[in-house]
């Protein structure tokens, strides 16, 4: 997606490359989106909203970010946007469901599927601001500087916030640990 930066967007290319971008990150933006807003449904809407935001916007693209990083941008204030403009809205959780290239027993799997839902379970349960930041750092592997362009704070900010939230679940994942 380097080519952003040393194109000219015309009305005759400005479709390809929103369509380009849409392949690339479309599956980023719906987890961060969602991870935000708990909702599926709202997260498959405000995916749509923000390549379309990306469509009309793209001519002021100026390429001080990368791409990844402005469509996060948009993201999160299409997000937020949603959670102040909503009402009380229900939280669900989703079991992520990854292809096994080998054979494993059923207890296994089973193990496997309680570890991965007791880390999401913690992070859901973390502030908004601390889940925003640490799965930008950890999931979408974004550098402080990044993540402090797309949340629109400090990168001492975001160095505290990261600090937190890591601190946070180490908390909640020996409470879950403790739990089971």
């Amino acid at each position: 997606m380097e080519y952003l930066k040393g194109i000219r967007i015309t009305d005759d290319n400005v479709r390809w490359i929103v369509e380009d971008l849409m392949e690339a990150y479309s599956g980023d933006v719906w987890n961060y989106v969602f991870l935000l807003t708990r909702d599926r449904e709202a997260a498959d809407d405000l995916t749509q909203e923000v390549f379309l935001s990306a469509l009309r916007g793209l001519r002021r693209f100026e390429g001080r970010s990368a791409p990844k990083t402005w469509l996060l941008a948009i993201a999160r204030n299409a997000s937020l946007n949603w959670r102040k403009s909503s009402f009380v809205r229900r939280v669900r959780l989703v079991g992520f469901v990854r292809p096994s290239s080998s054979q494993r027993s059923a207890e296994q799997e089973a193990l496997e599927k309680m570890g991965i839902r007791a880390i999401w379970r913690s992070v859901m349960k973390l502030p908004v601001k601390q889940r925003e930041v640490l799965l930008l750092d950890a999931h979408h592997g974004l550098s402080y500087s990044e993540i402090a362009r797309v949340l629109n704070v400090s990168e001492g900010t975001v160095k505290s916030r990261l600090h937190r939230a890591r601190a946070r679940m180490e908390i909640l994942l020996m409470e879950e640990g403790a739990d089971s």
